[in-house]
């Protein structure tokens, strides 16, 4: 028995050792990268001019279809405009459309989910059968028959995808508000007099709002693809508007002759979409 007491460590040695399995609170390279993407990405959508004095729809026909080189690190296009300027420039419209479709999707649908979650009953039954509704349809479908409805252009495709990310945020902002409605504290702010949207908003809202926020982040590099897959079946920004979708659209008519049209864009659109979904999922797990 004495042998068996002596193999355990003490209590004051368990804490005087390093732990078994040694962490650095140094986030991920993985993780650093995807901000590293996502603020380039971001610094090309707010000041283009910094990374390039070439006009991002004008160019110079003498120079079409030129490979990539030192003149032309990405190469140009059909119309001699330089293929990197283009995608810079492009960033304001790929980014601001992706941000105004999460804004549309994360307050539409916070508001029906807060309403399904607090008042339940049968107001939260016919908020949360229309979600259901919503769900069912395919989102490319909803999105295609949105824009003929509100006409084609940027902003127009931006609102038609957030349109159909409101079912998912109000989802869960109503099973947050829920599992939070059903807290101790609440229960007591109810119990101490306090009035119903006093209480809704001071202490449910704040408290559901983490997980949502987190989800919306990892919403973004969705709502890029899709606004440039709208882009590229020529329902999003007209030529020649340098959105990304519309670039690798464009591109595709040269896929023999000049294959950096789209293969560069469609690089592009890659990477971003995959560095905002790893922050949004790291964002995601620190929620938890």
């Amino acid at each position: 028995m004495t042998d068996i007491l002596r193999s355990f460590p003490s209590a004051a040695s368990a804490r005087l050792a390093p732990p078994r399995f040694g962490w650095s609170r140094r986030p991920p390279l993985g993780l650093l990268l995807a901000w590293a993407v996502l603020l380039v990405a971001a610094a090309w959508a707010v000041a283009p001019e910094i990374f390039t004095s070439q006009s991002g729809v004008v160019g110079i026909p003498s120079e079409k279809l030129q490979a990539p080189s030192a003149a032309h690190w990405l190469g140009t296009d059909e119309l001699g405009r330089d293929l990197l300027a283009r995608i810079i420039h492009g960033a304001r419209y790929s980014l601001s459309g992706a941000f105004l479709a999460v804004g549309v999707g994360l307050v539409f649908g916070a508001a029906i989910g807060l309403t399904a979650g607090s008042v339940g009953g049968r107001v939260e039954a016919i908020l949360m059968r229309i979600v259901d509704v919503m769900l069912a349809i395919p989102s490319l479908l909803l999105a295609l028959s949105l824009i003929i409805i509100l006409g084609f252009g940027h902003a127009q495709a931006a609102i038609a995808v957030g349109v159909t990310s409101i079912a998912s945020f109000a989802r869960l902002v109503r099973s947050e508000v829920v599992t939070v409605r059903r807290s101790d504290y609440v229960e007591a702010a109810f119990g101490s007099g306090g009035r119903f949207l006093q209480v809704i908003w001071r202490h449910v809202l704040p408290n559901s709002l983490t997980t949502v926020l987190a989800y919306a982040a990892l919403q973004l590099g969705w709502a890029i693809l899709q606004i440039s897959t709208l882009g590229f079946l020529g329902y999003g920004a007209p030529p020649p508007t340098p959105e990304w979708g519309l670039l690798i659209a464009e591109g595709r008519k040269y896929m023999m002759a000049a294959w950096w049209l789209t293969a560069f864009p469609g690089l592009v659109v890659i990477l971003v979409v995959l560095a905002a979904n790893r922050v949004g999922r790291a964002a995601e797990r620190a929620t938890r």
